[in-house]
């Protein structure tokens, strides 16, 4: 095949010929990109964007009348069965008194005041208050706040006084999550460079890949401070950015270094070594970089502009790792030569060099002759695991999937089982031209009467009016726990009763708000969506194989065995989070079902990066077909040549997908187990068992194209012919007698 008819060599070649401007245009780009993204702030979620449905919609009205619920605070006040109602009573005395004395801290309200802020049972009391000010600044204003609370908690040591509020729950959950993936990233990055060294045995080889896929994160973390000004972000696109970056970003070099190296170890010199690399890997890595952009753009198919942003960082730092694959690294390459192999680890160094290991060589020849058995063993056992799948259930992200030992969680459960839907009430957003009218307050106060004696709904039940006097929102405590079925039929008794009350109103627009609203509007979005998301992923990417390789049978296939590696995942996660499987060595215990957003995370990060190997294999296949080798040796070739670096590459997924589930939220544990069982899986049993069985019993079937669509681009495969001068790169002092002995 010609150079000049890969897109991927053509690039490659131009950087290897021109490699100061591909390098230092790399490196402008990137110092330009993150210099110019700090001089915007970066377009973060805003509240209303965070939301679906109705409660996107209560938001969007309270927006318009420029009027922010303020920061609202509670404090618990509870005793022992041995400690009296004295106690309770003083504490809540000196509560108060403090509170109004601290700075920032407006209406606060107790039950020494009259309002029913007492529990059923006697031994529990809320002190109510408000944070001054723009909520927006609370955060930064409530640590003298706490600090009061915890003076009053220490003066009365005989009873509980606990603070809970959006704002202190923020603080402390931001600090633990922030720890948390903070600690993901620190483990992620040396894991991939030890694995990287295991790879290649050299310091120099190792690091250019780690190097490169940290400069593509930062020039694609510049350009997301722009696009944030499209699709908002919030902090989570960030992480799950530079994680996946780094997944892709080194998998593309090990695509390409590892190639040139195996041509060099050939024989060939650096410049055919280097434009076969990019002829072929660097066309595998343009093909893989396409397929992820296209699952990740079918999170926009959800409508929710949280999932958006996760995909937008994504499709971004994935852009970037594909061009500096065929530009920067090339240049690199050439620059470096053989100098590459600088910082050799000896014994490390002789066992990567040695050609395909035995170990695969050995399975593969069984696979081969008995493709049949292979196949049953390999695709029962991945049936076997995905099995489980067909019992998921799923659930609202919730309260238990935060860390359970923080103090302000606990303090959150002892609220909501002393005053059942008070700690996350329903909040019902009431617009019209005056909601001070005699008939508003009228349908207002049938509201709370109805609400209170449907047996589902609790006080207090607060009434608020925004300045302008046009907005009203009622605080209704639902029956629950916010998020099981008593408070989710409670919800829906809610909303009946605002139907036949304010709803009815002329001139009232009414709309049910809160968490538990929020969970509702959120899940019943999804399932309608996630349909819509799984067919435009699969018939993108068949489409896209269905080009990069002429063959139906080939797209098709890559189709299936995609979706069993996720259906094998997911059936992991039911034995383990489901069932309770093993739940107990990451740190979690069985929760009975899946966060619903999950599968569908999933699918759409896994879809896209298991393509990294089955199109780097597929593609060093077809080199063998289009040789004209049999489909046998094609495969055995294909594969055996392609294993060291997928093994590589995928524990170093693996490694890093593992870091979530360090986290301590069980949502990304989740995730993290669902995308390391599917990438160890996809690299193992798929394409090293599987895979080659499948194509073996197809034989020349494999390549089967239709008459109708022999319109397609023919694109082969093979290696080219050197097409003209690369500038030779300097080789190391001994470089060239190390590969005479590897050759």
């Amino acid at each position: 095949m010609d150079a000049s008819a890969n897109l991927a060599g053509r690039m490659g070649r131009w950087s290897a010929r021109h490699r100061r401007t591909a390098v230092f245009g790399w490196l402008a780009f990137v110092v330009l990109a993150i210099a110019l993204g700090s001089l915007l702030p970066r377009g973060e979620l805003t509240a209303a964007e965070q939301d679906v449905g109705p409660v996107r919609q209560a938001q969007e009205i309270l927006d318009a009348h420029g009027w922010q619920r303020p920061a609202e605070e509670m404090v618990l006040v509870q005793r022992d069965g041995s400690t009296s109602a004295d106690a309770v009573t003083a504490a809540i005395s000196d509560l108060a008194g403090t509170l109004r004395r601290t700075p920032d801290v407006g209406q606060v309200t107790s039950p020494l005041d009259g309002a029913p802020l007492t529990s059923a049972d006697g031994r529990s009391a809320l002190v109510t208050f408000d944070i001054a000010g723009d909520p927006a600044d609370a955060e930064a204003t409530i640590g003298p706040i706490a600090d009061a609370v915890a003076a009053v908690a220490a003066r009365h040591p005989d009873v509980r006084v606990d603070e809970f509020g959006d704002t202190s729950a923020t603080v402390a959950l931001d600090r633990a999550l922030s720890e948390d993936f903070q600690r993901a990233e620190y483990l992620a990055i040396p894991i991939t460079l030890a694995v990287l060294l295991l790879t290649f045995g050299a310091l120099v080889a190792a690091l250019l890949p780690l190097v490169f896929a940290l400069t593509a994160f930062v020039g694609a973390l510049g350009l997301l401070t722009y696009v944030s000004q499209i699709w908002h972000v919030d902090g989570t696109a960030q992480t799950v950015m530079l994680l996946i970056g780094l997944a892709v970003g080194v998998d593309y070099s090990l695509f390409y270094l590892k190639r040139e190296r195996e041509e060099r170890a050939r024989g060939a010199g650096a410049a055919d070594a280097l434009d076969i690399a990019a002829a072929t890997s660097g066309r595998s890595v343009l093909i893989s970089g396409l397929t992820v952009v296209v699952a990740m753009a079918g999170v926009f198919l959800t409508g929710m502009p949280v999932f958006t942003g996760i995909g937008v960082a994504t499709i971004l730092v994935v852009a970037c790792s594909v061009l500096g694959s065929l530009t920067v690294l090339p240049a690199l390459m050439s620059w470096l030569g053989d100098r590459v192999e600088k910082g050799r680890i000896p014994l490390l160094h002789r066992r990567t060099t040695a050609g395909p290991g035995r170990f695969w060589t050995a399975v593969l020849g069984a696979v081969l002759r008995r493709p049949l058995v292979a196949a049953v063993v390999a695709g029962g056992a991945l049936v076997a695991l995905a099995v489980p799948a067909s019992g998921l259930q799923l659930r609202d992200e919730g309260i238990t999937d935060l860390p359970q030992d923080l103090p302000v969680i606990q303090t959150y459960h002892r609220i909501a089982e002393a005053f059942p839907g008070g700690s996350s009430p329903a909040r019902v957003v009431i617009e019209a031209d005056d909601v001070t009218a005699p008939g508003i307050q009228a349908a207002i106060g049938e509201l709370r009467t109805r609400a209170l004696g449907s047996g589902r709904m609790n006080e207090p039940v607060d009434v608020q009016t925004s300045p302008d006097g046009e907005v009203a929102i009622v605080s209704v405590p639902l029956a629950g726990d916010g998020e099981d079925r008593a408070s989710v039929d409670a919800l829906h008794a809610l909303e009946g009763i605002v139907d036949d009350t304010v709803g009815s109103t002329d001139g009232v627009t009414a709309v049910v708000t809160g968490s538990t609203a929020g969970s509702v509007a959120f899940r019943d979005q999804l399932a309608e969506r996630t349909p819509w998301v799984f067919a435009f992923v699969l018939v993108l990417a068949f489409a896209l194989l269905l080009v990069s390789f002429r063959s139906i049978v080939v797209a098709t296939t890559a189709i299936l065995l995609n979706l069993l590696s996720v259906a094998a995942a997911y059936g992991t996660l039911v034995l383990v989070f489901q069932h309770g499987f093993g739940a107990s060595l990451i740190g979690v215990q069985s929760t009975g079902a899946i966060v619903n957003w999950v599968p569908l995370f999933l699918f759409v990060i896994l879809f896209g990066l298991s393509m990294d190997y089955h199109v780097f294999i597929l593609s060093r296949i077809r080199e063998g077909h289009d040789r004209g080798l049999p489909t046998r040796r094609a495969v055995t070739e294909g594969i055996t040549a392609s294993a060291g670096v997928v093994s590589s590459a995928a524990i170093i997924m693996v490694f890093v997908f593992a870091t979530f589930v360090t986290l301590s939220t069980t949502n990304m544990k989740q995730v993290g187990l669902g995308l390391a069982v599917a990438v160890l899986l996809d690299a193992t049993v798929v394409r090293a068992l599987l895979l080659p069985a499948v194509m073996q019993l197809l034989g020349d079937r494999n390549w089967y194209l239709p008459r109708w669509l022999t319109w397609l681009p023919a694109v082969r495969h093979e290696p080219p012919a050197a097409a003209g001068p690369i500038p030779a790169p300097r080789p190391a002092p001994d470089a060239d007698e190390e590969l005479t002995s590897v050759g």
